[in-house]
């Protein structure tokens, strides 16, 4: 290499051989050259090898004790060690991901936020509908009350004075549940509860929650049992009573043998009866209606069966009270409202001694914060003699099953397939009356609809399609439901000034006129006979009578055109519990009601005893119109509400 040169021989031949270089350079071409072939410097690259497990490392060992569950085994972790299976989400996120999803996304919403609205309501307690199969086959093979472990003068009662018009009986659903279970015989059980002062209470006596749809016989599915229990007992009595008259005979023929001399003692010839207010079985309803209603009931049945029934209530005098209740043959069933039973029972406090079986009716409103404490005392104070609790309600509250879980855990539930569903015999409709032609006049669509239902035909029924309609017009029945009270006279009296036949209920409504009233849409005219038939033909009779104590509009209103043959009763939630309106066909909701438990009991009123009916919902910008149109769905598709 030449010492003024500053690149190697082997360069130098390089470059001479590719004819770019001269075999004779300068120094700074040559420093310039040698810059140009100098190695780029080194980085440092991962192995595409570095994210999979040591093949080598494939033998089972212990983990490292820095893995171990130990105080110290999360430490100096160089990966994370997630577990194998998929963490299961919550049921808040759930609810999250199914209600927060995007509003354009229909479908996923719909499906995520099924039956949302009815949730956010007074809440039903939820039954499986695998339960409610269950019990729909088990049913299934009872056709008759023939079947029924009942007497035989209970039997006979049923076809003779339950139903007298009716030639083919079929128990209800509820029937066949519950009266089987309540005619077994009575298991002593104890059940303990702790006070608050932390002392035991102890009860030995069966107990029943019967719960079914509206309109389906409950008051017949418990009376029936009860008078059945109540006979049994007679019978049972009286031959002690013959065994212990036997021997007290025998006793006597002794003592006189014996006693050839001794004077007879007299004997009373009105002799005090130890039975009397004291009876066997209680009733406790809500209302004064209701008493009257359930006490119709026991009366009829009484006519075979032979008992005595006595009804109390707020309606009564003090001196219908006392002879009802004070009456010298003894009492067998009692039907009474808590707050008048409770009020005798502390000057009388005997009159609870003998109760064997205690009916609670409507056992969701008699176990609210207004009922409960004086319900309770009554259970609590016929504890002692009682054998049968039987509470009954056409909806079970998540309430009502908390209670009777903490009070009564060994009560057994005796429920429908149908039960918190609303019949789909009943139809239901909508009326927005922010549209036209009505324009936010929730008044005016009630008249309209109103007229448009009563210039209509009734809603047909198998049995009545072999009568024409013009020869015998059965009058219309409706009613109206309302949130509050001052607006059942508000309706009313714009109802009356449009020609509509209408009457309000409330508490407010005197008793007697209360009666009056509810006698006209509780009871229904029995079909024509042949004889009726053929008269009616002939002397082309018209079969409508006008009975009902109502306001005549047209006599208010003078020659202006009024409705005929159509009563319309403007009520509240007064109206919508146990009352059997089986003369209704239409309902008319005026405010959307507060619960679904509301929506259950009004839409009740129509379509008992297996008649169809038809209920419509005014709504307006104020109301829930998404759970009307989910209650509305689930009709359809014949769902319960929770």
């Amino acid at each position: 290499m030449s010492p003024y040169s500053s690149v190697c021989l082997l360069c130098e031949m390089r470059a001479v051989a590719w004819g770019r270089q001269p075999s004779v350079t300068t120094q700074w071409q040559s420093v310039r050259f040698a810059s140009r072939l100098r190695r780029k410097p080194a980085r440092m690259a991962l192995s595409p090898r570095v994210a999979r497990p040591d093949p080598s490392r494939k033998s089972t060992k212990p983990a490292p004790p820095s893995f171990k569950n130990n105080p110290f085994g999360g430490m100096n972790q160089t990966r994370a060690r997630l577990p194998d299976r998929a963490v299961s989400r919550s049921d808040a996120e759930l609810k999250r991901s199914s209600a927060g999803g995007k509003e354009s996304d229909k479908d996923s919403k719909k499906e995520g936020s099924l039956f949302r609205a009815l949730k956010m309501q007074i809440a039903l307690t939820p039954v499986p509908y695998s339960r409610r199969t269950r019990i729909k086959e088990k049913i299934a093979t009872v056709t008759s009350f023939d079947q029924f472990q009942l007497l035989p003068q209970v039997r006979d009662a049923v076809y003779a004075n339950a139903f007298p018009s009716l030639t083919d009986v079929t128990p209800t659903p509820i029937q066949r549940v519950a009266i089987p279970a309540l005619l077994r015989p009575p298991v002593e059980i104890e059940t303990k509860k702790k006070k608050q002062n932390e002392e035991e209470e102890v009860y030995k006596f069966d107990q029943f929650l019967l719960a079914a749809e509206t309109g389906t016989g409950k008051t017949l599915a418990y009376l029936l049992p009860v008078i059945n229990w109540i006979k049994r007992t007679e019978m049972v009595e009286k031959e002690a009573e013959m065994v212990d008259a036997e021997k007290k005979r025998q006793e006597e023929e002794q003592k006189k043998r014996e006693n050839l001399f001794e004077l007879e003692s007299p004997e009373v010839t009105t002799p005090e009866h130890i039975n009397i207010a004291r009876p066997r079985a209680i009733v406790l309803v809500p209302t004064a209606e209701l008493v009257e209603q359930v006490g119709k009931l026991s009366k009829q049945l009484s006519h075979t069966v032979k008992y005595r029934t006595a009804m109390i209530s707020s309606a009564y005098t003090s001196r219908k009270i006392t002879n009802n209740l004070f009456n010298p043959n003894g009492i067998d069933i009692l039907i009474s409202t808590p707050h008048l039973l409770t009020s005798i029972a502390k000057t009388n406090p005997y009159i609870l001694s003998r109760v064997n079986h205690l009916v609670v009716d409507e056992a969701d409103s008699l176990f609210d914060k207004s009922f409960s404490p004086l319900t309770t005392e009554i259970v609590d104070k016929t504890s002692s003699s009682l054998k049968q609790l039987i509470l009954c309600s056409a909806t079970i509250p998540r309430s009502l099953d908390s209670q009777m879980e903490k009070r009564y855990p060994e009560m057994k539930r005796l429920v429908t397939p149908n039960l918190h569903a609303i019949p789909r015999r009943v139809q239901l409709g909508v009326v927005d009356v922010d549209k036209d032609p009505y324009r936010g006049n929730k008044k005016l669509a009630c008249a309209d609809i109103i007229w448009s239902l009563g210039k209509a035909g009734n809603v047909a029924d198998p049995e009545e399609a072999s009568y024409p309609p013009s020869l015998f017009p059965e009058p219309k029945h409706l009613i109206v439901f309302v949130n509050e009270r001052e607006t059942t006279e508000e309706v009313t009296k714009f109802l009356n000034e449009k020609g509509v036949h209408a009457v309000a209920l409330s508490r407010d409504t005197p008793d007697q006129r209360k009666d009056e009233i509810l006698a006209e849409f509780t009871f229904a005219k029995p079909p024509p006979s042949p004889t009726e038939v053929r008269d009616a033909q002939k002397n082309k009779k018209n079969w409508f009578s006008d009975s009902v104590p109502f306001v005549r509009a047209d006599q208010a209103m003078g020659p202006q055109k009024a409705l005929r043959d159509t009563k319309v009763l403007v009520t509240t939630d007064l109206g919508s519990r146990g009352i059997d309106t089986v003369a209704v066909r239409h309902v008319i909701l005026f405010d959307v009601p507060h619960s679904t438990i509301d929506f259950i009991h009004r839409l009740g009123r129509t379509g008992r005893m297996g008649r169809r009916g038809r209920g419509i919902v005014l709504v307006s910008k104020k109301d829930r119109k998404d759970v009307v149109k989910e209650v509305r769905e689930a009709m359809f598709r014949g769902q319960a509400l929770i």
